[in-house]
């Protein structure tokens, strides 16, 4: 006769046989269920807001490359699922669980209850509603699943009791565990179909200056290798998306920078030059192409994704290749001859020197207040080959994306796909899931006070982060479109986009932190060597020129 085991121990115990090491939450969830976790070495992160947690979760899986788990009570559920638009939008494997009232409560005005499903359609793949605990082993089991395959993304599950202890108190007689548990990404590796792989060789074979545009589906599928494989038997440069800003090393003579709209003007006019588009592991969103104009809707296109229902969607000739991203290029390199394309390879390699040329000064400032572009190129000279740099949404990302030299294969580069305040927690999850590796945040002001109180749990959990924050007290990227708003009049437009100054070393220092300022570009190296030898978090509050603008993407 079995023994009657309880909702709670379940869970933990799905959890555990997929891998899972650390849930993120904010309280009250799922408390008996955290309480089995401990007994089997799951560990429990309490943060500061819902969507911290979700931020969290998110950087531990890209680093990972797993589902991180995260959970909110009922009155919680909105800000969590806000905070996996996200990880929706990055392909991220999540699981995300609410508690919700149970059904006799349900339409009665119950406290603090919403309908869950409308507030998580839009951020998760799929959301689904535990009645009885008979259900949660099947639930936990298919969310795991959908989490991982097809295209990643994050699940939700909402668990009857507001804080989910009407299941987390019920019994059932045992269950069946997964034989088979989907732990890892991606879950299945389809290959093409062989008719495909040979007509994007013979496209291959007529193309003088092919290019691929390497996106967030190379880094899901982990197809770094097969990436560089294929494009260095083929003599085909590669230009990236900020998410695949990591798949090449700076120096490699293929790497054309980061291209689309937050962009390096060598990449975007390599992808115009060029007459044939590999688009690998993207759904070609406006950033990548930068509206949709680059390439041209005439040039030849070969579209990479796992979802089929994406290959075309927005270059309608393309030649769609369904299935795993690695698998398809490892197809690729074998079955395309190796060429040398000299005169293609020359006139890449002379744009990037153009750019590099143009960009030299700007890097090399010596002014105060700093440079963002010196700040960077600072950044760029002191990541040690562990580095896993953090973006925080907006010009974070464009500065970073931009001017931040990535030099060593085994860096990694993680940004928001558009929230600000993002990067700190989810540097926070990236270090959880590395904890050896060196974390760096970079963040603006405007971004850091998000999550600021997530300071106190990377000094709770002792995580060695160290965060860039470059201070301009404003939001900068906001200033084109405003004067154009004001178009020259007087007023008070400072109102709606500057901040007042902050010392945000001395508030690190307040929190039990370590706060280093630095007002000189001189002195980042020096600061930022001293936040790798710190045993406590680190934050290097960067004053830098609040008038510095990011430059606009180069267009046709």
């Amino acid at each position: 006769m079995s023994t009657p085991i309880t909702g709670g121990r379940i869970i933990a115990e799905i959890l555990q046989a997929h891998g899972v090491e650390h849930v993120f939450f904010m309280d009250a969830i799922l408390r008996r269920a955290l309480v089995e976790m401990e007994t089997l070495g799951i560990r429990r992160v309490l943060a500061h807001s819902e969507i911290a947690a979700a931020y969290m979760a998110d950087g531990y899986s890209r680093v990972k490359g797993k589902p991180a788990v995260c959970m909110a009570q009922s009155v919680g559920a909105a800000n969590l699922a806000a905070g996996l638009q996200d990880a929706f939008l990055a392909q991220s494997s999540i699981i995300a669980m609410t508690g919700r009232q149970p059904a006799a409560m349900q339409y009665r005005n119950a406290y603090q209850e919403l309908p869950h499903e409308p507030l998580f359609r839009s951020t998760t793949k799929s959301s689904m509603r535990v009645d009885g605990v008979g259900q949660l082993p099947h639930i936990l089991h298919q969310a795991f699943r959908e989490s991982v395959t097809g295209r990643p993304g994050p699940v939700h599950i909402d668990i009857a009791g507001h804080t989910g202890d009407a299941i987390c108190a019920a019994t059932l007689d045992g269950y069946q565990p997964a034989k088979r548990p989907f732990s890892v990404l991606p879950g299945f590796r389809p290959p093409a179909e062989t008719r495909l792989i040979e007509e994007a060789v013979r496209m291959l074979s007529h193309a003088e200056r092919p290019v691929i545009v390497a996106d967030q589906g190379v880094c899901a599928s982990r197809a770094q290798n097969a990436l560089r494989q294929f494009a260095e038997r083929g003599s085909i440069p590669v230009v990236t998306s900020l998410d695949a800003k990591a798949v090449l090393p700076e120096a490699h003579a293929l790497n054309g920078g980061v291209a689309g709209t937050y962009s390096r003007a060598c990449a975007n006019r390599i992808v115009n030059a060029a007459d044939l588009v590999i688009f690998a592991g993207s759904v070609v969103g406006d950033h990548i192409s930068h509206n949709w104009t680059l390439p041209k809707q005439d040039v030849p296109v070969i579209q990479i994704d796992i979802d089929p229902a994406q290959l075309g969607r927005n270059y309608p000739g393309a030649l769609g290749l369904p299935g795993d991203v690695c698998s398809i290029l490892q197809q690729l390199a074998l079955a395309c001859p190796p060429q040398d394309r000299a005169a293609w390879k020359d006139q890449v390699q002379g744009f990037v020197q153009e750019w590099n040329d143009a960009a030299a000064a700007a890097r090399a400032s010596d002014a105060i207040p700093i440079r963002p572009e010196r700040l960077c190129a600072e950044l760029s000279e002191v990541l040690p080959p562990d580095a896993i740099l953090v973006s925080d949404t907006g010009y974070s990302s464009q500065w970073t994306g931009t001017y931040v030299q990535l030099r060593h294969e085994g860096q990694q580069y993680l940004r928001a796909a558009g929230s600000l305040g993002w990067g700190f927690p989810a540097a926070l999850g990236a270090k959880f899931a590395a904890p050896d590796a060196t974390v760096v945040c970079f963040t603006g002001d405007g971004g850091f006070m998000y999550h600021l109180p997530e300071l106190e749990t990377a000094l709770r959990w002792g995580l060695k982060t160290i965060t860039v924050v470059n201070n301009n007290h404003c939001l900068a990227q906001g200033t084109r479109s405003i004067l154009s708003a004001y178009e020259g009049s007087g007023g008070n437009r400072e109102e709606i986009y500057h901040y007042r100054p902050m010392n945000f070393a001395a508030i690190a220092q307040a929190m039990g932190c370590v706060g280093i300022r630095v007002t000189d570009p001189a002195e980042f190296a020096r600061a930022f060597a001293q936040a790798r030898a710190s045993d406590l978090p680190v934050v290097i509050d960067v004053v830098t020129d609040p008038q510095a603008l990011a430059p606009l993407p180069w267009m046709p």
